[in-house]
């Protein structure tokens, strides 16, 4: 086989090779084998079976088979021995040139469990090709003055083994006036370069006839001979130079043939034959010559084949230049070819399911998917998308492998059919793009529970509502169908302070519609809460509830209630104390009430009804206190009747009355004394209201005076005050220390007012001091208060006391 047609054949397969390598899910290891090249079709390669773990007939029943994108199948499964074949010859030079190792990637399918097994086979390299030159005969001419240790590189041998195999050395024929030295270029093979050892002589050998041989390290070894002539010339003292000693350039792959790429350039200053250069390829590769045209005089390099970077990414060649006297001069001459997007990615289904039903889970995988794109960089780099409103997505595995898998539950309601297209796309400029159809059919379930059109539902009722009457009305939809569809509804079991739902509620289950069974009190439920289910008839059946919140409207239906002053049970009226030294603006009393409605129907103002002294008293608006509008005169009445009308602000506005009595008095004992002015009782229940009045006010003056007695019980320990104590004790027994006083079956209140008592250890004398009150509404006058009289009770006092109990004995 010729070296053109297997390079050609290399640079064909070489895409073969690359597109046999599929992915192998997560996890798992790869099965590598080796086999030498140029076996013949069917060698035996390895044994599947017994690397998976099958047995032989497992792998028909599996659905076991090779999985490549490559044009051609290198490799076979004999079904009846599990062993894995060639399917031909295969030539490692042809597949893959100079690379090491050589290896062929492919995958097997395991369909039954939609794996993918990785399979790698190593070619092996055998001795199977001689080290050749590109020339046959290479001529050389050398100026005789040329001076010892001038160095002239020769050809490169070539050999398409590789290792050990490849080209290994040089030997030049044996002559006195030549030696080989082999140089090892870092970036490339060894380099073969003649060493002049002696001066030449034209008129003593014109003509110098060596041999080069290049040999390999194969058993057995091959070698291939190249025939070298110099010819010796006379003086020539100025070789040819290049402008530049590399020479680059970047041409896009798809550039026209004949296009004028780059020129070299090189002078020689001397004259005539001597001084015209000429041009041409040195150490070039046959792909090179097969691509490029090198115009001999201009020093022009054309392309002459198409350039194909998934071929060849770059073109390196060496330009000689030569002029008419032999000198030469070489230049590195580096073509760049650019990846052109001229390859549309290709999209391959390996596996799809057609139909799945509507509650397979997430995760469910519907296809095998490969996408391939021949180009490289951007322009072979591939994504894959679906459109984004499918239930679906795509999940990479490694070697542009995609599964198609449902991204949530599948909803035949809202589309019983899905056409999925799949579209891959490059990064190149202009991006270029393929696609693929997958149509899937999704089967019905009951998954559809019942939906309200509210997530919660809030109604306002006025309280007092009839018995009986319609509050609301939930609708709950199904999407699927017919039995499926059917909607009932019910309330959801609860108490309400302990008495059952159903004592209160009741609703359709056809419609929907909710009824209250009772009329509701804003003052006894503000809000309730409900709980509605409605569920289809499917099987299973599937349900749903929805929050139904009821807020009472509060109506005007409770007048305010007074909670201050509290009226007798008796039917009389409340008394209030007032000073005859009250200023105007004098606090007499608060009237305090409170209404159990809300909001506006609560708020609550106050006004004078009616009063036996107009003028004299008047009521805060909002606040309800009573207080002297004017001074109080002498001609004033002891016993002034007011009545207070509290309203509150519904509609219609509700109000309430009360009426109590201020009585007018400076001190206790002018109260005491001009309590029979201010009525006699004219019938037998005045008569004990009097009484009760008068047995409260000996009560608590007994009281106050147990408490004088235990001070004085203190102060016995002290012989020195035993008597004094004794004759204060006797004064002090008639002094009522009651805060109520009843006066013609009227209750009094009276503000309290506060005792200090005074007792020395160093002196003989104590004191019992009854301190001026520090409020303005004290009925105490200042003369009672006087130090010297506190020990013993006012005499009118005491009469007033006889008397009131000499008209209980009556």
């Amino acid at each position: 086989m010729a070296i053109p047609e297997k390079l050609t054949g290399w640079s064909l397969l070489v895409l073969v090779c690359l597109s046999l390598e599929l992915p192998l899910e997560a996890g798992a290891g790869n099965i590598r084998y080796s086999v030498p090249e140029e076996t013949d079709k069917g060698s035996f390669v390895g044994s599947i079976a017994k690397d998976l773990g099958l047995e032989t007939r497992e792998l028909v029943e599996r659905g076991i088979r090779i999985v490549s994108r490559g044009r051609s199948q290198l490799f076979s499964l004999n079904p009846r021995s599990g062993s894995l074949v060639t399917a031909g010859r295969i030539d490692r030079e042809e597949l893959c040139a100079q690379s090491t190792p050589c290896v062929v990637s492919f995958n097997i399918l395991m369909e039954d469990e939609m794996k993918l097994l990785p399979i790698e086979v190593e070619i092996i390299d055998i001795n199977d090709n001689t080290p050749q030159f590109q020339l046959e005969e290479l001529e050389l001419k050398m100026s005789e003055i040329t001076t010892p240790g001038t160095r002239i590189p020769l050809p490169l041998g070539q050999d398409l083994d590789v290792g050990i195999n490849s080209l290994q050395s040089y030997q030049l024929s044996a002559n006195p006036h030549f030696s080989l030295d082999v140089q090892q270029r870092p970036e490339g093979p060894q380099q073969p370069e003649m060493v002049l050892q002696r001066p030449l002589d034209r008129e003593k050998d014109a003509v110098h006839y060596l041999v080069l041989t290049a040999s390999d390290g194969g058993s057995p070894v091959h070698s291939g001979t190249l025939q070298i002539h110099v010819q010796v010339v006379d003086v020539n003292d100025n070789p040819p130079a290049f402008t530049q000693e590399e020479y680059h350039v970047s041409v896009p792959e798809n550039v026209p043939l004949g296009t004028r790429l780059l020129k070299v350039n090189a002078t020689d200053p001397d004259e005539g034959a001597n001084g015209r250069v000429t041009y041409s390829f040195h150490n070039v590769d046959h792909s090179v010559v097969r691509k490029f045209q090198l115009d001999a005089y201009t020093g022009e390099l054309s392309n002459k084949g198409p350039l194909d970077f998934e071929e060849y990414k770059v073109y390196p060649m060496e330009v000689q230049a030569q002029d008419g006297a032999g000198l030469m001069a070489r230049a590195k001459v580096l073509v760049t070819v650019l990846d052109v997007n001229d390859n549309a990615p290709e999209v391959g289904i390996t596996s799809v399911t057609n139909t799945v039903p509507e509650n397979f889970p997430p995760g469910t995988i519907i296809a095998l998917i490969s996408v391939h794109d021949q180009d490289a960089d951007n322009n072979g780099h591939t994504t894959c998308s679906i459109p984004g409103n499918l239930p679906f997505k795509l999940e990479k595995l490694v070697d542009n492998y995609y599964r198609l898998v449902t991204e949530r539950t599948l909803d035949r309601e809202q589309s019983s059919r899905h056409n999925i297209t799949i579209t891959a796309t490059d990064q190149g400029t202009p991006p270029l793009s393929t696609q693929a159809h997958i149509s899937l059919l999704v089967t019905d379930i009951n998954d559809n529970p019942p939906v309200f059109e509210q997530d919660s539902y809030s109604v306002y009722i006025p309280e007092n509502n009839p018995r009986g009457a319609s509050v609301f009305s939930v609708k709950a939809q199904d999407a699927d169908h017919n039995e499926n569809a059917l909607v009932t509804y019910a309330l959801v079991e609860d108490t309400i302070q302990g008495v059952p739902l159903s004592s209160y509620f009741s609703i359709n289950s056809d419609t929907g519609v909710v009824y209250a069974l009772q009329s509701f009190d804003y003052e006894q439920f503000q809000d309730l809460q409900l709980r509605v289910m409605a569920h289809d008839s499917g099987n299973p059946q599937l349900s749903s509830n929805v929050s139904l919140s009821l807020f009472m409207i509060d109506q005007n239906d409770n007048a305010p209630e007074i909670l201050y002053p509290v009226l007798p049970t008796d039917g009389s009226t409340g008394v209030e104390l007032a000073p005859r030294s009250a200023e105007p603006g004098y606090l007499v009393t608060k009237v305090v009430a409170v209404d159990k409605d809300s909001g506006q129907n609560s708020w609550l103002s106050y006004r004078l009804l009616k009063a036996s002294e107009p003028g004299l008293f008047s009521v805060g608006l909002h606040t309800g206190e009573v207080r002297t509008a004017r001074a109080l005169l002498e001609r004033d009445a002891l016993k002034q009747s007011l009545v207070v009308a509290v309203q509150d602000h519904g509609q219609p506005p509700l109000s309430t009355t009360v009426t109590f009595t201020i009585a007018v008095a400076d001190s206790i004992p002018d109260l005491l004394a001009d309590l029979g002015s201010i009525g006699t009782p004219a019938d037998p229940q005045d008569s004990d209201l009097t009484l009760y009045l008068v047995v409260a006010v000996a009560v608590v003056s007994c009281i106050f005076l147990a408490f004088v007695i235990v001070l004085l019980v203190l102060k016995l320990r002290h012989w020195y005050s035993s008597r004094l104590l004794q004759t204060e004790a006797n004064g002090l027994t008639g002094l009522p220390p009651s805060n109520f006083v009843g006066v013609d079956g009227v209750h009094a209140f009276l503000q309290t007012y506060s005792h200090e008592i005074s007792l020395t250890a160093d002196s003989r004398k104590s004191h019992l001091i009854f301190p001026q009150p520090n409020y303005a509404d004290t009925l105490i006058s200042q003369e009672s208060c006087e130090k010297q009289e506190f020990l013993s009770a006012p005499q009118s006092l005491l009469e007033d006391k006889e008397e009131i109990f000499s008209q209980v004995n009556l």
